[in-house]
């Protein structure tokens, strides 16, 4: 008797090479400073990192986190905008990668997107 863990070959777990970040969802808060930042990754067969980079349109930095190994494919975070003077339009920068403290740091995938801080809702 074969057992199937996975009934689709799509949601078969990836090497470090071929985890990808499938969606990045952004919601905005109506306060126009908190944004809700969601993932999507393809399975793992190996805990990967995300960083997340916001910045404004003048190019300063609004926010940062860093998901350490996460064990989720799916999950969202709030990130608090946190820039001096805010603006209308952001851009959001989320970089899966790895790294041990005996390796350098290896980039798989990156995915950019831009929000308006004035819209409220999902964009």
């Amino acid at each position: 008797m074969q057992i199937h863990f996975y009934d689709d070959p799509g949601e078969t777990p990836k090497s470090r090479e071929d985890v990808r970040l499938n969606d990045l969802g952004l919601y905005m808060y109506p306060d126009g400073r908190r944004v809700a930042v969601g993932f999507n990754l393809t399975p793992f067969l190996e805990k990967p990192s995300i960083e997340v980079r916001v910045v404004n349109e003048r190019g300063e930095p609004a926010g940062w986190l860093n998901v350490i190994e996460t064990i989720e494919t799916n999950f969202s975070l709030t990130m608090h905008l946190r820039d001096k003077e805010p603006t209308s339009h952001y851009e959001v920068t989320a970089t899966v990668y790895y790294q041990t403290p005996e390796t350098d740091r290896m980039d798989v995938h990156q995915v950019v997107k831009q929000f308006d801080a004035t819209q409220p809702g999902e964009q």
